[in-house]
Parts: C-alpha cells; sequence; structure tokens
C-alpha cells in the first residue's frame, strides 16, 4: 500500500509539471502568434477627447515627448490669420517669432496664393505642449491635434502620460487601428 501511494504521489508531480510545462509552452506560443497576426498594441490618443492640457509635453518618459502635433490638411482652412500659429494678441501679421504660438517655432508657414497659406509640422522640434492645438480649436477647425509617434514611443507598459491625463485620451489600441485623427483620415493618408 505504501508503494501505491509513492507511485501516486510520483505520478501526480509528474503530471503537474507536464500541465505547467503545457501551459507555459500554450502562453508562449500564443504571445507569438498575437506577434504574427499584428496584434500589438500601442497608445494613442483620441483627438476628439483631448483638452490641450500640455501635460504630453512634460509628462512623458521621453525627451522631448512622443506625443507631437499633427495637421489633418483636409480639414485646414489655409488661413492667412491661423489661430495655431499666431498669437492671439500678435501685434501683425508676420513670421517673426515673437508672433507665433509655438515656443519650438515647430509650425512653418508657407504662402500659397493670397490669402491661402499652408501649416507644416516640423517633427524634430515640436515638444507636444499642445498651444498650436489649443488655439487651432478655439479660432479654427481643430485641424491640428496631438498624436503619439509610435516610431518615437517606447509602448511602455503603462504610459505616463496616460496616468495624468484629466480627460482619458490616452488609450491602448490595436497597432492597426492607430493614429485615429480628426477627419477620418489617417497619418498615412495625410503625408
Amino acid at each position: 500500500m505504501d508503494k501505491n501511494k509513492s507511485t501516486n504521489r510520483r505520478e501526480f508531480i509528474q503530471s503537474g509539471a507536464r500541465l505547467s510545462l503545457a501551459l507555459a509552452l500554450g502562453g508562449i506560443g500564443g504571445l507569438s502568434l498575437s506577434k504574427i497576426t499584428g496584434d500589438d498594441y500601442v497608445w494613442q490618443i483620441d483627438p476628439f477627447e483631448c483638452t490641450q492640457c500640455g501635460r504630453c509635453a512634460t509628462e512623458c518618459v521621453m525627451s522631448p515627448s512622443a506625443v507631437k502635433c499633427i495637421h489633418a490638411y483636409d480639414l485646414c482652412g489655409y488661413c492667412d490669420l491661423c489661430g495655431g500659429y499666431f498669437k492671439p494678441d500678435a501685434n501683425q501679421l508676420s513670421t517673426a517669432g515673437e508672433n507665433q504660438l509655438c515656443p519650438t517655432a515647430a509650425i512653418e508657414r508657407k504662402f500659397i496664393e493670397e490669402p491661402y497659406f499652408e501649416y507644416h509640422i516640423i517633427e524634430d522640434l515640436c515638444i507636444g505642449c499642445a498651444k498650436c492645438v489649443a488655439g487651432c480649436t478655439s479660432f479654427g477647425n481643430g485641424s491640428l491635434h496631438l498624436q503619439i509617434i509610435h516610431s518615437i514611443c517606447l509602448n511602455c507598459n503603462e504610459c505616463s502620460i496616460a496616468r495624468v491625463c484629466p480627460s482619458d485620451a490616452i488609450k491602448r489600441v490595436k497597432a492597426s487601428d492607430a493614429y485615429k485623427v480628426k477627419g477620418g483620415f489617417s497619418k498615412s493618408e495625410e503625408s
């Protein structure tokens, strides 16, 4: 009888080890399959929920922030007086630094024809402060908005910006659903 108990105990331990190994291999296989099928998740800002609080510039673990301003060109009015480019109290409509709303001169203004101008974001200069986004939303149609640039983002397990976002505008989404922008245009369609 003691011999049966020890055999049963040994079989129990062996079957438990096999089950643990099978579960571990299944978990690794599931992770590998999700990599193959592209079910990666990334951080995303919903531009309709963003309140332009400016925390993206200061709370990101990257320096400068992985959050940058992007421009939905199809929504832009190409205004001479752009609320995202000029300070509200600008003395004149010139490209002088004292008249620009962006603290790093990350917005480039290009003349098209009277009275139209095109605005481009210089990604390397943008710090994600949202001043231009707030200006564009207040005085324009909101074609400027913030987005996390995935080629810069570390894709932290817990995004430090998302933790402090007062409007919960930053969420994890499937990488295939990324770059939600106003107007329904993806970042790749803008370029």
